[in-house]
């Protein structure tokens, strides 16, 4: 079964590039939609035109793409993958009889949150995280704005009641990191750790002082 993953406009799309690199290089299935507004966001962070007719090639452009911008940087199987038109009610994680693990929202605008915390199913990526919520499936919020407003916080506290996981996209520093890739791969790792997905994105804390600067 695959791990729906719903990539909305908030900035942050290196945070979706690389946990989609992270749920491929770990063998799980990927149900990708992609919202109206991320292509925007997508196109303004990399220079990236993501189109319906051409996704697998728009996708592999984008994931092979580092976080600093630099192309060519990661090589990815797209084999798992299968792509949904966010303006496609009709397709499969729109039912919760269609077969998925999951799904993440990553990053997670503050308009995503409140349509799934509201259960507006405006499009598919709300309607699929609706979906999962109502059959009790493991949903993760990776929210990505800053500052958030008390009407932003009343909604994930409503999420975190219906039983989804709020990971804020906030970088930790102990693991080491000399790279911007290295901060996205700590988010990306928390939000697959949030849905024990395995990987080695990130050092882990072992409880030591000092071990994020040691070198390998």
């Amino acid at each position: 079964m695959p791990w729906i993953v719903g990539v909305s406009g908030a900035s942050g799309t290196p945070y979706a590039a690389a946990v989609l690199r992270g749920l491929l290089a770990a063998g799980e299935a990927v149900d990708l939609v992609v919202s109206r507004a991320s292509r925007l966001t997508l196109l303004d962070e990399t220079g990236i035109s993501f189109r319906d007719a051409h996704w697998r090639d728009d996708l592999r452009d984008w994931l092979a793409r580092g976080a600093d911008g630099k192309p060519d940087t990661f090589e990815v199987d797209l084999n798992p993958v299968r792509y949904w038109s966010a303006g496609d009610l009709a397709a499969g994680p729109s039912s919760g009889s269609y077969p998925a693990k999951g799904m993440i929202i990553v990053p997670a605008s503050t308009a995503s949150v409140a349509g799934v915390a509201l259960g507006l199913s405006k499009d598919l990526l709300q309607r699929a995280a609706s979906v999962v919520l109502k059959e009790r499936r493991p949903l993760v919020v990776a929210v990505r704005e800053a500052p958030l407003n008390g009407q932003t916080l009343r909604h994930l506290v409503a999420l975190d009641d219906a039983g989804a996981v709020v990971v804020p996209a906030s970088p930790g520093f102990y693991a080491g990191a000399t790279h911007i890739q290295d901060l996205v791969d700590f988010v990306a790792g928390r939000v697959l750790d949030a849905v024990g997905v395995p990987h080695t994105l990130y050092r882990r804390w072992e409880g030591e002082l000092g071990g994020g600067s040691r070198d390998d």
